[in-house]
């Protein structure tokens, strides 16, 4: 799986055990997906190409790099709205696309609902949104809808993934990058990551 990044940032791991914690409430939820998200971004970007440009500072000019591509932000309803700040706040410049996916709870496959994509790409890049990757059929389902459309390259930006989901969105999309906060092995009976966090849009939005 050389296209899985799993971060390591004590950062990134000290915001994630909050964020486990049963006892974190809906506010501080968002807080600490919105701060998880910034930092995952960060590393999901890396390889954006720059161009070099020549700027006016106080005292002369300097020579820097401005980005050379465009990105979208594609939230997978609901829970992957809690990432766009996080993500927008490091790419004020994108767009952002919502898809929804609901989950059938007897089949566990996802069932599109919506979908707010314009008639063609108009970017670059295009970084899926999640919390977390469960069983995988949403992602696999969201990057299907993406391709589709004809996005160019297609990338996943998660907090907690589980193996299996993880091993159904590579096996189907081998080719888009996976970046995470931490990999969990498990799932139970009805689809939910074990240790996980529980319901990722219940904690968000005080649903639960």
């Amino acid at each position: 799986m050389s296209q899985v990044f799993v971060s390591t940032h004590p950062l990134v791991q000290h915001k994630l055990a909050l964020l486990r914690d049963e006892q974190t409430g809906p506010k501080k939820f968002r807080e600490l997906v919105r701060e998880i998200a910034i930092l995952l971004v960060y590393e999901a970007t890396a390889d954006l190409a720059t161009e070099l440009v020549t700027v006016q500072t106080p005292l002369g000019p300097a020579e820097g790099r401005r980005l050379a591509e465009t990105v979208g932000l594609v939230p997978v309803l609901r829970a992957g709205l809690g990432m766009v700040d996080g993500a927008w706040q490091m790419l004020p410049g994108a767009e952002v696309w919502h898809i929804g996916l609901s989950r059938d709870e007897r089949t566990l496959q996802p069932v599109e609902y919506y979908s707010r994509l314009p008639v063609s790409p108009t970017v670059d890049v295009c970084l899926v949104l999640d919390p977390m990757l469960a069983t995988g059929g949403s992602a696999v389902a969201t990057v299907d809808i993406l391709k589709r459309w004809g996005a160019r390259r297609v990338k996943f930006v998660g907090v907690i993934g589980a193996r299996p989901g993880l091993e159904r969105l590579t096996s189907a999309h081998p080719d888009v990058p996976v970046y995470l906060a931490t990999l969990d092995e498990q799932l139970n009976d009805v689809g939910f990551i074990v240790p996980g966090l529980g319901d990722a849009g219940d904690r968000m939005f005080g649903t639960g």
